[in-house]
């Protein structure tokens, strides 16, 4: 018997919806989701209850470890905008309540810079190449010219990157400890789901514990087209203070661009030199500002 078959059992649903991969039904007795399992939710809810967070879905039953079921959230409708706001001020609160020190190695941060300067490393190799070979084109494309257009300001973020990896390299060359928390890594305005009462973090699939900058990078990373951080960043830090080294590395990875190739449509091409653009003044608006703070102070 399957676990949609207990619950036709149990709760008589009488509306059946699916959604991204996910099964909601409906019933007398309330809304529910199943959802195939990825990971022991169970340990981990019963972890952050332990800590005093709740902001996570109430997780009714699994079956088999193979399918978890949940009560559905409701969601009020509020300005896309105070939501963001919302989540990250959860965001912050699920850092505190789990963060702690564990023991690492300087083997651990080089590998980390090895990693990052790989990337930056690969990118630099990529994007010259792309330019250069964009420059022998005799009639270049509007996308191509674009992007011949913003180059240096690619070259301008990976240079920015590269000096201060090896700056915070050397800053946690004597670190014995880093901090690690409870850590959502699925992180997105579509997996939060805003209520009065108390607003829940879903889709926790891909949790881990590791360093918490992870999670406000990937909501940047697939926000921050619609949305101005700026205000979203000073309330992060303000509830939830990172260390000097978690804030420089946080803001490496952040001005890492991304990675884009040219493919035969080029309305395509366009959207996403302009959003490549886009990435990187918007990432450098929202973090020069605390390299100019440091300096003045």
């Amino acid at each position: 018997m399957s676990s949609l078959d207990i619950l036709r059992s149990i709760y008589k649903p009488y509306r059946y919806t699916l959604y991204k991969g996910v099964t909601i039904i409906e019933s007398t007795s309330g809304k529910f989701v199943i959802k195939k399992q990825e990971k022991d939710l169970f340990g981990l809810f019963n972890y952050l209850e332990t800590r005093g967070f709740t902001n996570m879905p109430k997780l009714v039953r699994n079956y088999r470890n193979l399918e978890n079921v949940f009560e559905y959230v409701n969601e009020d409708d509020i300005p896309k905008e105070q939501k963001l706001d919302e989540l990250v001020s959860i965001l912050a609160t699920l850092h505190n309540k789990t963060v702690y020190f564990k023991t690492t190695s300087i083997d651990n941060y080089k590998e980390i810079k090895e990693l990052i300067d790989d990337n930056i490393h690969y990118m630099k190799y990529y994007y010259e190449g792309l330019f250069l070979n964009i420059c022998k084109e005799e009639y270049q494309s509007p996308s191509k010219y674009l992007f011949a257009r913003n180059y240096y300001k690619i070259r301008q973020s990976l240079n920015f990157c590269a000096d201060n990896l090896d700056k915070w390299y050397e800053s946690v060359q004597n670190n014995h400890k880093e901090r690690v928390a409870v850590v959502h890594n699925n992180l997105s305005l579509d997996h939060f789901r805003y209520n009065n009462h108390e607003s829940k973090l879903i889709s926790w699939d891909n949790y881990k514990i590791d360093t918490p900058i992870i999670d406000f990078i990937h909501l940047y990373q697939k926000e921050y087209l619609n949305y101005d951080f700026s205000n979203a960043l000073a309330k992060y830090l303000n509830h939830f203070d990172l260390l000097d080294t978690e804030k420089d590395l946080l803001f490496i990875l952040l001005n890492l661009p991304p990675v884009i190739e040219f493919n035969d449509n080029e309305l395509k091409n366009v959207n996403m030199v302009k959003n490549l653009t886009t990435y990187i003044y918007k990432t450098e608006e929202l973090t020069r500002p605390y390299y100019t703070k440091e300096k003045i102070e």
